[in-house]
């Protein structure tokens, strides 16, 4: 049987490493990428520098990979960073667009500079990394929650557009994660005095639940699961709680969802 080939974006930590080891030992030729490119220190996979807020970064990634291998089989979009709980109104524009431009609009470039390969192959799987944030709101998390609200619904249209050519698109929905994550949070550019104190109780709550979360292996093996499938779901939770949230979110009363996440988040009602 022919090596697949596997291009994960984001895979200097976190989930994307950890996606990037799973697919390998599972037998996949990998380029991971990031930004600053190949790391020192042995690893499964091979590193590639890429930026995909830079539409001639991602063309240069997706033309060294094809120049490698001739072909690319699965494309998994992990590369992405939020703002630090936050008020929406704390956030400007151009910080909006700045988190757009890498979780959303860098899965576009991704997306335009592979398929074409695939549809030669008429063969193919994208990989979209989501979160439970992409169907059930978090409170002073507007912008990242809109990031993967936008995310889901272009790999639902974009699956429906592209399995007749034999490829196929799968959201991962993961809830808290154990990650390096935090590192890539950037503080809300226009803070208000008027949310400094919930904000901090937010942040806190948050990093007392990330502590006792999934480590990002967890991702790892949905992803893995996603793209051996012979016939992959459009969605996959990552996790317990994510699997309990997207029951909640489906057959729960409204009401009855707003209330658990003001109480979680200890937010007055």
């Amino acid at each position: 049987m022919q090596t697949k080939i596997a291009l994960v974006t984001g895979a200097s930590s976190g989930i994307g490493e950890a996606t990037a080891k799973r697919l390998a030992k599972a037998g996949y030729k990998v380029y991971g990428t990031s930004r600053r490119g190949q790391r020192a220190g042995q690893q499964s996979f091979d590193m590639l520098p890429l930026d995909v807020t830079s539409d001639a970064s991602v063309a240069a990634a997706v033309a060294e990979v094809l120049r490698l291998q001739g072909r690319i089989d699965l494309l998994v979009n992990n590369a992405g960073f939020g703002v630090a709980p936050a008020a929406a109104e704390e956030s400007s524009i151009d910080q909006a667009r700045t988190i757009f431009d890498t979780n959303f609009f860098g899965i576009i470039r991704m997306t335009r500079a592979v398929v074409p390969h695939m549809r030669r192959q008429r063969s193919g799987r994208i990989i979209n990394i989501g979160s439970v944030l992409g169907f059930l709101p978090m409170p002073y998390m507007a912008l990242y929650s809109a990031t993967k609200h936008a995310v889901e619904g272009y790999s639902e249209s974009l699956d429906h557009e592209l399995r007749t050519l034999g490829i196929r698109v799968s959201v991962i929905e993961p809830a808290y994660i154990k990650t390096p994550f935090d590192a890539n949070l950037i503080a809300p550019d226009a803070p208000l005095d008027e949310y400094r104190e919930v904000r901090s109780a937010v942040d806190k709550r948050v990093k007392e639940v990330v502590e006792g979360a999934d480590g990002p292996e967890v991702v790892a093996e949905t992803v893995l699961q996603a793209a051996v499938a012979a016939r992959p779901k459009l969605r996959y939770t990552a996790g317990g709680l994510a699997a309990r949230l997207r029951l909640l979110r489906r057959f729960a009363p409204a009401g009855l969802v707003d209330a658990g996440i003001r109480k979680d988040l200890r937010l007055a009602t």
